[in-house]
């Protein structure tokens, strides 16, 4: 009969680290939460922007609306909560509908949305090797660019390693295998593998195996500098 665990037996390490490393990252990534005051920043620099726009010190502003410069000054800089009372009075002395003091908190993020076999055939070097580029995604806002392909490598394709842009690039094995070049090591790739690296330095497929190839490919770089 299989033992039973006793009620004082202790976690062994690799369950004690594992456990530390899911308090640790609640979102399981590195990247930072968002903000939790993000409505009263927004609403504090809106009201500072209005404010200005009709050349009112913060005095001025918080006699009108009724508040101590203090107050006004914590909610400008997203310290506070404001009130609805509050908020009311802001809007009223600043002559505004109270909806124009959230319009920074209600700006739309950028979301794309690529239906299964139609995403955008890209032409790229490489392409006339027999190598297809479907871009699956677009964003037009932030400081950073991300360009998602599907790539497709027909059989008999020409090798082509001599890519290089700025950025890091993610490539996802779907179908197929093939030998992928990135500067001078050879990586073997298969469906399921994934390759990251820095793009900068020369890479691309060098050895196809046999059949139709897929791989997705992720690019990011900050905007302004374009993947090549």
């Amino acid at each position: 009969m299989p033992k039973r665990a006793k009620k004082d037996d202790k976690p062994d390490a690799e369950t004690e680290v594992a456990d530390g490393l899911i308090d640790g990252f609640t979102t399981l990534s590195g990247a930072p939460s968002n903000d939790p005051r993000a409505l009263e920043k927004a609403l504090g620099l809106r009201v500072r922007q209005l404010r200005r726009q009709q050349d009112l010190s913060v005095a001025d502003l918080a006699a009108a609306a009724g508040l101590s410069t203090g107050m006004l000054s914590k909610i400008e800089n997203g310290q506070i909560s404001a009130s609805l009372t509050s908020i009311q009075s802001l809007a009223q002395a600043l002559s505004v509908p109270i909806s124009s003091l959230f319009a920074l908190a209600e700006e739309r993020h950028d979301v794309s949305f690529v239906a299964a076999s139609q995403g955008v055939k890209i032409e790229r070097r490489g392409t006339k090797s027999g190598h297809v580029y479907q871009l699956l995604g677009h964003l037009r806002a932030g400081d950073v660019a991300v360009e998602p392909y599907l790539i497709t490598l027909s059989d008999g394709a020409s090798p082509y390693t001599s890519f290089s842009h700025a950025g890091t690039e993610l490539i996802h094995m779907l179908e197929g295998n093939l030998v992928y070049r990135h500067g001078d090591r050879r990586f073997e790739l298969s469906p399921g593998d994934t390759l990251l690296f820095d793009s900068q330095a020369q890479h691309g497929p060098e050895t196809m195996g046999p059949g139709t190839l897929r791989y997705l490919s992720i690019i990011v770089y900050p905007r302004g500098n374009g993947a090549a």
